[in-house]
């Protein structure tokens, strides 16, 4: 399968910082073994989820060009997706959460492009391409919830993180890689699994982002629709798992009312979930998510938003009242009776008004940090913003005069004024002096040999949030995992096995040469004991055949192999049912 490659207008909107997760799905990477997973998996979930799953789900498959005897093209993809508005892009297992809810605000579905091994066909802990493209893509067919998914990563991607946030990232993203890989050491496994409990139990309060993720976990990955004592699947963690699908549906799993709560509930990824939020609607979840985004330091700002950047210790912005936007590393603020005085960073920061960056005020002229005072003057009672021309002239604030200005929290900066910046608005934004000086006590935090000062020009900050507010300001390239997934082995056996999948599907597709099955199941079955699918596959093909004996060998042989390995009987069960007792609903078809 080779398609010419299909681009999609959204791609080329893509920031470069994002752009550089981005990797090429090789579609010949994907072997005869890969194809049966994929087709094994999607008969499955279709044949059961067409009963449980919110009714988007299979008008969704056929949208999306998702087909259950193939495993999707991106290229293919692309071309559908662009029908309702959306891409898709394949990447190396997990990326950073920030990353990964910024591209669902430039309506882009992120595609982990491996897929599970046969050993773990029922779930994997690392995101696949059955999770990816068999579980998100669908539901984004629906309107209402593709909405909540984009807006979702408007707001996820602005979430303030703490430290040990991206030290989490990294050691489930280690741990799911080694989990999927195979013939990984238990001790190795067991080692990766310590770690992620030792940091979940030394995490501290929950950061904006650790809670927005619970809610996406919650929602996105995990989520059911309807009502508690009868709800439907549509998070794609359940629709692409075979297991926790059916799972889920028990009673060994409790059904909760979706609210804000769910927040402050975390998870983990590498079990069955104990508990799923039953969403009453869509509309329902965009609303949970509006009632959370006014809890974020990106709409109440203040000490509060400033101390989780510092917290954060990573590039973040603040926003003043007037517009201006600070963007760096922070890692100060001095306080007055619960308000910031000063804000400082530490090395590269950049000024910015409507998330473009002012002229002359980029991280070339700001790299060692920036520090300003926020809030009003002492004495005064109109705001810098909210003076006139006529009030800078009656104060004496304007260009060439030396001013002595006291801001209240005990902050004063004296120098000679140079010029003013205004935004749209009319409203000073930044004032820069020479010769300046600004102390808060004794402490002195600008003298005049450090060169002009510029000063930030605002009565307090009314938003803080993760990430520049000019995206061109600091330069974002490099920042993707240190760990890379780990690829299948080959040798001569696995070689022998695959090119056995690849005869059984060209018989397939090409509907002939049954007397071919006979040799493939002699070899499967004296050199590939252990493997289950290929004898299912081959059973489908002779259903209908002539070949009724050899139908029957199979059916003894697998029926052996349940006995012999009793953990797949179930697989082997739910791939015969398939063939014998039900028969897949009809996809709508694409016209």
């Amino acid at each position: 399968m080779n398609p010419n490659i299909e681009t999609n207008p959204l791609l080329e909107r893509l920031p470069k910082h994002l752009q550089q997760f981005i990797k090429p799905q090789d579609y010949s990477d994907y072997t005869p073994i890969n194809q049966a997973v994929w087709r094994y998996v999607m008969r499955k979930n279709v044949d059961y989820l067409s009963k449980v799953a919110h009714h988007s789900y299979l008008e969704g498959l056929r949208k999306t060009g998702i087909e259950i005897d193939s495993i999707p093209s991106m290229y293919g993809m692309n071309r559908i997706l662009s029908e309702i508005g959306w891409a898709a892009v394949a990447v190396d297992g997990f990326i950073p959460p920030n990353a990964f809810m910024e591209f669902q605000a430039y309506n882009v579905l992120v595609i982990a492009s491996d897929i599970r091994q046969l050993e773990h066909i029922e779930y994997t802990p690392a995101p696949d391409i059955i999770h990816e493209g068999a579980g998100h893509a669908p539901i984004i067919a629906n309107p209402e919830y593709a909405e909540y998914l984009r807006r979702f990563g408007e707001i996820g991607c602005k979430a303030i993180s703490s430290h040990k946030d991206y030290q989490m990232y990294e050691a489930i993203r280690l741990l799911s890689i080694l989990k999927e890989a195979e013939d990984t050491p238990q001790e190795k496994i067991d080692e990766a699994e310590k770690a992620v409990a030792d940091l979940q139990n030394d995490m501290g309060e929950l950061s904006e982002m650790a809670q927005i993720r619970n809610l996406h976990w919650w929602t996105v990955e995990y989520g059911l629709i309807g009502t508690v004592e009868d709800p439907k699947i549509y998070g794609a963690g359940l629709l692409s798992s075979i297991g926790e699908s059916a799972h889920c549906m028990t009673n060994n799993v409790k059904k909760i009312p979706y609210d804000i709560s769910a927040a402050n509930q975390n998870f983990d990824i590498t079990q069955l979930q104990p508990q799923l939020y039953v969403t009453p609607t869509f509309s329902h979840l965009s609303l949970i998510l509006e009632e959370f985004a006014n809890k974020m330091a990106l709409r109440t700002g203040g000490l509060s938003g400033i101390k989780k950047l510092i917290q954060s210790n990573a590039l973040g912005t603040i926003e003043l009242s007037t517009g201006l936007q600070i963007s760096g590393v922070f890692t100060n603020v001095i306080e007055e009776e619960g308000k910031p005085v000063y804000i400082q960073t530490t090395g590269k920061t950049a000024l910015s008004y409507r998330e473009k960056e002012l002229v002359g005020h980029g991280t070339l002229t700001h790299p060692h940090g920036f520090g300003s005072p926020i809030g009003k003057l002492k004495g005064f009672n109109l705001a810098f913003e909210d003076m006139s021309p006529k009030d800078l002239q009656a104060y004496r604030i304007v260009e060439n005069e030396t001013v002595k200005l006291e801001f209240e929290g005990n902050i004063i900066v004296e120098g000679e004024i140079i010029t003013g910046s205004r935004n749209l608005h009319g409203e000073i934004i930044l004032i820069s002096f020479k010769n300046c000086t600004v102390t808060h006590g004794e402490t002195i935090l600008f003298q005049p040999e450090w060169g002009n000062y510029d000063m930030a020009i605002g009565k307090k900050v009314i938003s803080a949030f993760s990430g520049p507010a000019d995206v061109n300001s600091f330069d974002l390239i490099n920042i993707v995992p240190s760990t890379k997934t780990i690829k299948a082995k080959h040798t001569d056996e696995r070689d022998e096995l695959e090119h056995l999948y690849a005869t059984v599907r060209d018989i397939r597709n090409n509907k002939n040469a049954d007397t071919e099955l006979q040799s493939v199941f002699e070899k499967l079955k004296n050199n590939h004991a252990n493997d289950w699918l290929l004898a299912i596959e081959i059973a489908e093909l002779l259903k209908d055949s002539n070949e009724k004996q050899l139908l029957q060998e199979i059916l003894v042989y697998l029926d052996q192999l349940k006995e012999r390995r009793p953990e797949i009987a179930h697989l082997i069960s739910g791939g015969l049912d398939l063939i014998f007792d039900s028969s897949l609903p009809n996809l709508p078809q694409r016209h």
